[in-house]
């Protein structure tokens, strides 16, 4: 299976700083890496890299190549896709699925920001002080989902978080953001999923109808304007819009503000 998940480090580059990490030489952990390309448990796709977005750590036969497959793991802020079988981990990721349909369905429905905030966190959502999900947005990857302080995305978003999505503090997500942590190789008769996570740091705002793709990484206080379609990396304080995500224009540097998503004026959002 070559499912995968998109790495942002350059593992040929940095194997000297694993290898330090992992007390062998970059000699051997090159072998152990390039034994992880010939198995599909890593892919170098020209400069960029990808792990397969299953556990396969459990059945890595060689043992540096599985001790290098568990530190790549921690730059992945998710969960990855347990090997499917008659097993706990399965029942645990079906539970938590049905879990989150039920939020999709009903739950995200219901007026209540102390309800669906309640279940969102149930399912292993990660949710600061203050910040909300407003009615009518579908999550997907809830486990994976984290959210700092007094943030809110609004009405109607699809909020994908499969791959890791990680927003921070005072960020506005307006209503109708695509938030896409996924695609398919076109490549691939397989259709092989190929994801990556997403980065929104404090102080940003995402306008209606923006598209925030797989890999993206939105600096502190930078903004994307409406239907604006985002998969790259967006300086901070950036004013970014149009095709291609272009410069527009730049924020103050001393943002000092609260978004307020959660009060009393908001209470059947």
């Amino acid at each position: 299976m070559k499912h995968r998940v998109m790495l942002r480090s350059h593992l040929r580059n940095k194997l000297p700083q694993y290898a330090g990490t992992l007390g062998t030489t970059p000699e051997m952990l090159l072998e152990a890496l390039e034994w992880m390309l010939s198995n599909d448990i890593v892919f170098e796709e020209g400069e960029r890299y990808a792990m397969s977005s299953f556990d396969l750590e459990p059945r890595i036969e060689h043992p540096l190549a599985r001790r290098f497959f568990a530190l790549l793991k921690t730059e992945i802020p998710a969960r990855f896709l347990p090997l499917y079988g008659k097993n706990w981990a399965t029942l645990k990721d079906r539970w938590l699925r049905a879990w989150e349909q039920a939020y999709n369905i009903l739950i995200n429905k219901i007026p209540s920001h102390h309800v669906r905030i309640w279940w969102l966190r149930a399912g292993g959502a990660k949710i600061g002080k203050g910040s909300s999900i407003w009615r009518n947005t579908e999550v997907l990857g809830v486990e994976n989902l984290v959210i700092g302080d007094d943030s809110v995305i609004a009405w109607h978003c699809q909020v994908d978080a499969r791959a890791g999505l990680v927003i921070g503090d005072h960020v506005a997500i307006a209503s109708h953001v695509l938030i896409i942590a996924g695609t398919h190789d076109l490549n691939a008769p397989e259709f092989w999923s190929i994801s990556a996570p997403i980065y929104i740091e404090d102080y940003a705002w995402i306008a209606s109808r923006a598209l925030i793709g797989q890999g993206s990484y939105i600096g502190r206080g930078a903004v994307v304007t409406a239907n604006t379609l985002v998969a790259k990396e967006i300086a901070p304080y950036k004013i970014v819009g149009g095709s291609g995500a272009k410069p527009m224009g730049e924020r103050p540097h001393d943002l000092n503000y609260k978004v307020g998503g959660k009060g009393l004026f908001t209470l059947f959002h």
